[in-house]
């Protein structure tokens, strides 16, 4: 007989986290009662927490943790090189994304990044990736920015602080990662009048760091225009490989508002600041209308009623736009968002196209006018739609093997949330893999160890 002692708990779950539930302890074909699935994820939590913090990983590639991991689309453009021994982030919808596209995401925890401590990061991380939430760094959240690391009331923005926390905690623990790498919004150079960016430089350089930013426009790689900040820190004791800087500012990745931005560091910040050198892309971008469904599931063409309601909005300039499609040999699609914009003094809702085989910058799906539609011209035939989850997918670099939620909503959420696949790919390339080289190299001299080129 099991004499084990039981206690009894009442539990209460928000209705989006028992949703979360019902569909994970339904996987694998064998539905759980909901009180054993939750058994089973505190044991596990327990498990993750009260395992040795320096513990060895037995997987290959070097480890790296992602925070704000979202569907773990950082993690799939490093690729098989590296191994995620952490991941994280509070909503319970892209916990499930990503535990069904990365092998039961075990690492992966389920919570806000404030409840978060370094007893749950295990080993000593080369990369430490974040991409955190860029609301408040842009009109969305009408500019509220990181705020102040001190105050008690913390903007969506502001869990940079948190993190950063843990970033400190890991060096005193000397465990600081070579690497540490944020990602965000084109917002975060001029939100607060630049406060913010100083801020979050500062940060890196009162650690010890080297920081330098760069600002990359996704079309380089996929038919889609996303300009992001990727700001990158290099611990003080690695010796970065001089082809990799530059002693100046230079090329696409280092634009005017990136250099007002510096302007503004304090001096000690600015003698600490890396000019990263990166070269262009070599491979073709895919035109936009080659990544468009003729026949996609999670959405269906739009009456001809509706599509003629879309094009009753577009002023001049955009009907001469599809006008101009019409008289084309080839089909042409074309995005289309929808604005609010004042004329003669009224706010009027505007359709506006764009058919330079580039989609707009792909929005989470807030509203009706965060979806982008597409139109596609062919001859006088004009047809219309949302845009395909799977489309969006694709615009973010994901395979069509990457599995998407069943949700229109959530899919896009997901992808509007992310970042860009093939450029994290071509910076892991051409910044991260050479950094961490050096490192290795100087390993092997100092223990002896034969080196080859």
């Amino acid at each position: 007989m099991d004499n084990t002692e039981e206690h009894r708990i009442n539990l209460r779950l928000p209705a989006e986290l028992y949703q979360a539930v019902d569909v994970l302890r339904s996987e694998g074909g064998i539905k759980r009662s909901v009180n054993s699935w939750v058994a089973e994820a505190i044991q596990e939590k327990i498990q993750k927490e009260t395992q040795p913090r320096n513990q060895p990983t037995h997987q290959s590639g070097r480890p790296f943790f992602e925070f704000f991991a979202g569907g773990g689309m950082a993690r799939a453009g490093l690729g098989d090189g590296w191994h995620c021994a952490f991941a994280n982030d509070f909503d319970a919808m892209k916990a499930q994304v990503y535990r069904k596209n990365w092998n039961g995401g075990h690492e992966f925890v389920l919570d806000d990044v404030n409840n978060i401590t370094t007893a749950q990061l295990p080993g000593h991380p080369e990369l430490v990736w974040a991409s955190f939430p860029c609301q408040d760094l842009s009109l969305a959240g009408n500019y509220k920015g990181i705020g102040d690391k001190e105050s008690d009331k913390q903007t969506r923005s502001g869990t940079f602080w948190p993190f950063w926390r843990l970033m400190r905690t890991l060096i005193q623990e000397d465990r600081a990662p070579s690497l540490i790498v944020l990602e965000n919004v084109y917002g975060a150079l001029t939100s607060h009048q630049g406060k913010d960016f100083a801020a979050i430089c500062t940060s890196f350089t009162d650690a010890g760091y080297r920081i330098g930013a760069l600002v990359v426009d996704a079309k380089h790689f996929v038919p889609q225009s996303r300009q992001r900040v990727f700001f990158i820190g290099v611990h003080p004791s690695v010796d970065i490989p001089a082809s990799l800087l530059c002693d100046h500012a230079n090329g696409p990745w280092h634009p005017a508002a990136l250099q007002k931005a510096y302007s503004q560091l304090s001096a000690a910040t600015q003698a600490n600041w890396l000019w990263w050198q990166l070269p262009l892309p070599q491979q073709k971008v895919t035109p936009f209308a080659k990544v468009i469904e003729e026949n996609p599931d999670s959405v269906v063409w739009h009456s001809p009623e509706e599509t003629a309601r879309i094009l009753s909005l577009m002023a001049p300039l955009h009907m001469k736009k599809v006008e101009e499609a019409k008289q084309a040999k080839t089909k042409m699609v074309g995005g289309v968002y929808r604005r609010t914009r004042i004329e003669n003094g009224i706010r009027q809702q505007r359709a506006e196209v764009r058919f330079d085989d580039i989609a707009g910058c792909l929005r989470t799906p807030s509203g009706g006018s965060s979806r982008q539609i597409i139109l596609v011209v062919e001859g006088s035939h004009v047809r219309s739609r949302l845009l395909s989850t799977r489309e969006a997918a694709r615009l973010m670099g994901l395979p069509d093997s990457y599995c998407l939620p069943e949700k229109y909503n959530d899919a896009y959420h997901v992808a509007g949330d992310g970042v860009v696949v093939p450029v994290v790919g071509h910076l892991t390339k051409h910044i991260f893999n050479p950094v961490l080289d050096t490192i290795q190299v100087a390993h092997m001299k100092e223990t002896g160890n034969e080196v080859t080129a």
